[in-house]
């Protein structure tokens, strides 16, 4: 499995396909975005920005959550 980094650039598009539990940490900050089909365009900095929240701790989050996510799969195989 390739690992994947979420950066300020990653669409919430793109974080939502890479999967779909990354929705829920979002919720968590706030944003609801897993819902809204604008977002899917929308950068993970321009997203933070409209909701008042820092990017870099945004970013740092969600990758730790993947990373949780790929630790998880890699034990199931």
């Amino acid at each position: 499995m390739t690992k994947q980094k979420i950066t300020k650039k990653t669409t919430m598009g793109e974080i939502m396909d890479l999967d779909p539990e990354l929705g829920d940490e979002l919720a968590l900050e706030g944003m609801f975005c897993a819902g809204c089909p604008m977002a899917r365009r929308e950068t993970i900095e321009e997203g933070a920005f409209v909701h008042g929240i820092d990017p870099d701790e945004l970013v740092e989050k969600l990758n730790n959550k993947l990373n949780k996510i790929n630790n998880t799969e890699s034990e199931e195989e």
